[in-house]
């Protein structure tokens, strides 16, 4: 394996993080406040507790979670688009490097940058809720995990967007979506039997409601079902990128 390679990619990605660091810590720091205010203050003062667990501490993976996709879509996405609209593709796909090298490159710099925000909002909360992590290892691996699995789905959606308007598509109109109505601050047994249902089929509250075991040791859907859909979610990833860079999808053309 090309390590230089891998390096050099991943450090100039993380480079455009720290030239904007204050705004991308103060960002996160200023969101999760404002959702302590609006949800743990305003609805927390209705709903006191959800199996047992303060809500303000209950909304807290819901929304490191919603954070983490955001992040990490956005990042993936951006990093290879930018070298799609400026040209400088041509010269990454004719050097030396292979698919594997670019993709761990650019989704492990995405990654990276979203596992930073979830840590950065974690250590916020603490400031607004006490609570313990039960699992701390499965805390992580959902984190993780998630955070790579998403990261691969913004790099197939960068190579896919042919505009800034498709690239910002996805994560407006479909991911945000989904994870508001996933669980994230709401347990799924608070709604309606018919639309218990129906949000079994968001993909979403497998992750979150895993995540949320992690913190509370409770959940949703069993912990396993989650850890196993992420599994499903994350070769589906690999095997759509593996096609994209065999067929030059968008890549060559």
């Amino acid at each position: 394996m090309n390590f230089q390679a891998v390096k050099s990619i991943y450090i100039y990605e993380m480079s455009r993080t720290a030239r904007t660091l204050f705004q991308s810590v103060v960002s996160p720091v200023v969101s999760t406040s404002l959702y302590f205010v609006v949800f743990g203050a305003a609805i927390g003062s209705r709903i006191q507790s959800v199996e047992g667990v303060s809500y303000g501490s209950f909304i807290v993976p819901g929304l490191i979670m919603l954070t983490l996709l955001q992040q990490a879509v956005s990042n993936g996405s951006f990093g290879i688009y930018f070298p799609k609209f400026t040209g400088t593709i041509y010269e990454l796909l004719s050097a030396p490097v292979s698919f594997f090298e670019v993709i761990l490159g650019y989704v492990g710099a995405a990654a990276t940058k979203a596992i930073m925000i979830g840590l950065i909002i974690l250590a916020t909360s603490y400031l607004f809720v006490d609570m313990t992590i039960l699992h701390p290892f499965w805390m992580l691996f959902f984190l993780l995990v998630t955070a790579f699995t998403f990261a691969l789905l913004g790099f197939i959606i960068g190579i896919w967007a042919d505009n800034f308007e498709k690239l910002q598509l996805v994560p407006l109109l479909v991911i945000t979506p989904l994870v508001f109505l996933g669980g994230s601050f709401y347990s799924i047994s608070m709604l309606p039997e018919g639309w218990q249902t129906v949000a079994m089929f968001n993909p979403v509250v497998y992750l979150v409601s895993g995540f949320r075991w992690a913190f509370f040791g409770y959940s949703d859907v069993d912990p396993l079902i989650s850890v196993a859909m992420i599994g499903v979610f994350f070769a589906i990833m690999v095997g759509a990128i593996w096609w994209i860079f065999k067929t030059g999808y968008h890549l060559r053309t």
